[in-house]
């Protein structure tokens, strides 16, 4: 499952950059598929099968406290033993997003997507 930053984050910026997939914004940032992926154009979500095109900027998800993209955290699976941004957090509020349940397959084939592997 992805993971998922609550509402009692302090915003102290300490997760952004563990993140490999860059899949953690600033509060009201936009964000897209590309930022830091191999993923251009149209490409076709593997989660949903939807096609989406990957430069577009995406209202953010929240606009008073740092947020995960859930279409591109893969829990760090294929680069750590465990979720940077938990490890990382003073507060504890990188937590599991029960709304995003991907099993270990499912968190590799999302990083072989997002890197063109």
């Amino acid at each position: 499952m992805a993971i998922i930053i609550t509402d009692e984050c302090i915003n102290c910026d300490a997760c952004i950059s563990e993140c490999p997939n860059h899949a953690i914004y600033e509060p009201a940032e936009e964000w897209s598929y590309s930022d830091d992926t191999e993923l251009s154009g149209t490409v076709t979500e593997p989660s949903t099968g939807n096609e989406v095109d990957a430069d577009a900027q995406n209202d953010p998800i929240s606009d008073d406290f740092y947020y995960i993209v859930p279409d591109k955290c893969t829990e760090c699976e294929g680069f750590h033993d465990e979720p940077q941004c938990a490890s990382v957090c003073p507060v504890d509020c990188c937590v599991p997003d029960e709304d995003h349940v991907e099993n270990e397959e499912q968190l590799l084939a999302k990083k072989a997507w997002l890197y063109d592997e």
